[in-house]
């Protein structure tokens, strides 16, 4: 009975080692697990409020986001990605001055406190959301400082790029360009996306990027608060569709695009943009955020923190070392410190890699995650079958020549 049981051993190592050889393909690529990932609805790991990018544009009287009343007990996976704690010991931004074109920040913000200029109406941030974007660039974090943001030694120059509801518009985001130009900022964030383009505004970051600014713009409006974005169709926003302009689109842990997020072409860079920490204008407790804007802000703290620590690369040279440098997955993904440290060679890619700065056609992953995850349980119950098949092969057989006794019963009496 020796070869039989031999060849069953054989027909169960090929079903094992298909197995293993199919199992690997078929799963979808996932970077690491961040343990207590945030959620923006609160039902898994850090239960915070949402920061919202607009109020709503239609009721008669308008109620400012309120201050939170939660404080976050851990730092997110966002700056885990990012691996700030590490950027923060090569280069924190130091001497850069951001120029942030949103809803405004609050000057007295806790952890941003002395280092924000805010004229008019740009100090008054009754929204929240661009004071919550001014701490992922330049807070320390205040009494957390684990949240600190990516160069929290930089400035901020608040800019309204939106009205006092966050509704933005091409005039208001086009003469914010052009006063963080005459300010001579060293980084210009835009965080709105606009669905048209616009003469003025495209006059506007031309006279920036020749005055040395590095622009980076959301590749994308953050998605609506009402309504589904399947029936929108692919377009290109503005100004991140201008030339030399750093296009920047919200990732998930994952490195796929959030459901829910609005289709576009191309982009240059992909950066965290869901369940991400940071605080508000009012009080010291924390809010939840998300989209394209979140993504924006943390590449243009990556942005001040590369100018920092290369004062004499020129604009289009740090455009050009974040995407090179940036992680080399389907959709390219910001790497702060490998930007801050990578030595590039001659063509402009780091040193040892041939990792390329083209940009990309970021592509709307979360149907084909679906397709992947329902082939993953059918190769899973697939190869179960297999080898519940092999097994009764081999041991049905011999079973039977044991009479059906269990395995050891009747030996000592057979010799």
């Amino acid at each position: 009975m020796r070869p039989p049981a031999r060849g069953g051993a054989r027909l169960l190592s090929c079903a094992g080692l298909a197995a293993a050889l199919l199992l690997p393909a078929a799963l979808p690529a996932r970077a690491a697990p961040f343990s207590g990932l945030p959620t923006a609805d609160g039902t898994k790991g850090q239960e915070l409020p949402g920061m919202p990018s607009a109020l709503d544009p239609e009721a008669e009287q308008v109620a400012c986001t309120p201050a939170s009343r939660r404080q976050a007990e851990k730092q997110d996976w966002s700056r885990q990605r990012l691996d700030l704690d590490r950027l923060h010991r090569h280069s924190t931004g130091t001497g850069v001055t951001v120029a942030l074109i949103d809803t405004g920040v609050a000057p007295d913000a806790a952890g941003l406190g002395g280092r924000v200029t805010a004229q008019g109406a740009a100090g008054d941030d009754c929204v929240g959301h661009g004071t919550f974007l001014a701490g992922l660039i330049a807070g320390t974090g205040g009494d957390s400082p684990a949240l600190a943001g990516v160069a929290p030694g930089a400035k901020i120059l608040a800019l309204r790029g939106t009205d006092g509801r966050g509704e933005a518009g091409a005039g208001l985001v086009a003469e914010a360009v052009r006063e963080a130009t005459a300010a001579r900022a060293g980084v210009i964030a835009v965080t709105v996306a606009l669905p048209r383009r616009d003469a003025e505004l495209t006059r506007a970051v031309a006279a920036a990027r020749r005055a040395g600014a590095v622009v980076v713009a959301a590749a994308t409006p953050d998605p609506p608060s009402r309504g589904g974005t399947d029936e929108i169709p692919s377009r290109t926003y503005w100004p991140a569709g201008e030339p030399g302009v750093l296009s920047v689109a919200d990732m998930l842990p994952s490195g796929a695009r959030p459901d829910g997020s609005l289709p576009t072409g191309g982009v240059d860079l992909a950066a965290p943009g869901a369940g991400v920490v940071s605080g508000g204008p009012r009080g010291a407790g924390h809010y939840l955020g998300a989209g394209a804007s979140v993504a924006t802000a943390y590449a243009a703290g990556a942005a001040a923190a590369v100018r920092a620590a290369r004062p004499d690369d020129s604009a289009a040279a740090v455009t050009r070392r974040l995407a090179a440098t940036a992680y080399p997955a389907d959709i390219p993904q910001l790497d702060p410190y490998a930007a801050v440290t990578t030595v590039l060679g001659e063509s402009g890619s780091p040193v040892g890699t041939d990792r390329g700065s083209d940009p990309v056609t970021l592509r709307d992953t979360s149907a084909a995650d679906r397709a992947t995850s329902r082939a993953t349980l059918f190769v899973l119950l697939g190869t179960a079958a297999v080898l519940a098949v092999l097994w009764a092969a081999f041991a049905l057989p011999r079973a039977r020549a044991r009479g059906w006794r269990p395995a050891g019963e009747g030996g000592a009496g057979n010799e």
